[in-house]
């Protein structure tokens, strides 16, 4: 890749991730408890990979996904009740 090109999606990868964090911030006060606890499971199981520098991304997220689907059902059918 071009390094203009690395250097401008990096800028937009930490923007974007700062909007999440800003997004997640917002409305973690409007989340219930069960939903609170399932959300930092999740991505407690998600950042602990992450750390793990002898792991790819795609490693990563396919153990995560593989791990939090449950999760991610659960909330899905939440909804929809």
């Amino acid at each position: 890749m071009d390094p203009k090109i690395r250097t401008m999606m990096e800028s937009d990868v930490a923007m974007t991730q700062e909007r999440f964090c800003a997004a997640m911030s917002a409305r973690l006060p409007l989340l219930e408890a069960d939903t609170l606890e399932r959300y930092f499971g999740a991505l407690s199981k998600l950042v602990e990979k992450l750390e793990d520098g002898d792991k790819t991304l795609g490693q990563v997220l396919n153990e995560t996904m593989a791990e939090v689907a449950s999760l991610v059902m659960q909330e899905m059918q939440r909804g929809q009740s």
